[in-house]
């Protein structure tokens, strides 16, 4: 295999998340042939001998699996209380795996495992923009403005939310609700109850139904299954993908800056730019950075 940037390596073999890979590395926890790594360098483990506290990391075969989470069941892979969590739902003698991000306690839906580290970081990363579907049951009937505030962003004391795409509503008499589906690039603790709260309809019911390009499908409460090839393929062309959506964005930001900078120093002054519309800023606002944590 190719060389690959020490942290992102770590997070591949499932030992730590590349935020926490980067740390081992800075506290001179991991080493490349002997050598204490830094952040920045690369190694390939099937020619160089790569140790994390002296143990030497072997990159195993990922493994991927969905499970419908029911309300009720926490998305950890063990509670100090006993409780019942999402590892529960996965048949015996699985290889060691872990949740890709959270969903809340009363939140059911998909919750997808791996021992993926990188794939996990592709789909969780708020800077990468990757979509999550819920289909939500709300208290009460929600006018066009309320949807349209939810669409546009709601103020949190955490700060607002980001834009989302809210599909169209249905209201139930009988039960008082309104449900809807609602797609998300980002996920703060709780955002979605929240977010619905401020706007005074709270949430009744709320399933994840889509992460990325992985649907829940038919697969019923409390059930588990591994994922296909063609979906493991699926989940890796996304995440090629935002990879690359990310790269470009940067580099169109890195070259209007120099342009800027190489203005100033020809001596002449940058043209003027015209007020952003509101288009640009709810555009500007989806690319600001959120906690990689996923929870709803």
């Amino acid at each position: 295999m190719p060389a690959e940037r020490v942290q992102k390596l770590l997070a591949s073999a499932g030992l730590a998340s590349r935020r926490a890979a980067e740390t081992w590395i800075r506290e001179g926890r991991v080493r490349i042939d002997g050598v204490v790594a830094r952040i920045g360098d690369r190694a390939d483990p099937a020619v160089q001998k790569v140790t994390v506290d002296g143990r030497r990391v072997v990159l195993v075969r990922h493994a991927w699996w969905m499970v419908h989470k029911p309300r009720g069941v926490l998305t950890t892979v063990r509670d100090s209380e006993g409780r019942r969590t999402v590892m529960d739902l996965l048949p015996p003698g699985m290889p060691r795996l872990f949740p890709v991000g959270r969903l809340d306690f009363d939140t059911e839906g998909l919750v997808l495992l791996t021992n993926d580290g990188a794939g996990a970081h592709a789909l969780l990363h708020p800077s990468l923009g990757s979509e999550r579907e819920y289909q939500v049951t709300a208290r009460g009937r929600m006018s066009d403005a309320s949807l349209r505030r939810l669409a546009e962003g709601v103020e949190l004391d955490d700060g607002p939310t980001a834009p989302a795409r809210v599909g169209p509503a249905r209201f139930d008499a009988r039960g008082d609700t309104t449900r809807f589906s609602l797609v998300l690039r980002e996920g703060r603790k709780r955002q979605i109850r929240r977010a619905l709260s401020a706007l005074g309809h709270p949430v009744v019911r709320l399933v994840r139904t889509r992460m990325g390009p992985q649907r829940l499908g038919r697969l019923p409460a409390g059930g588990a299954r591994p994922l296909t090839g063609g979906e493991v393929r699926a989940l890796a062309r996304h995440a090629a993908a935002r990879e690359r959506a990310k790269g470009g964005a940067g580099a169109r930001s890195a070259a209007g800056g120099a342009g800027r900078q190489s203005g100033r120093q020809g001596g002449g002054s940058p043209s003027p730019q015209p007020r952003p519309g509101p288009k640009e800023v709810r555009r500007a606002a989806r690319t600001q950075p959120r906690r990689p944590h996923q929870r709803s």
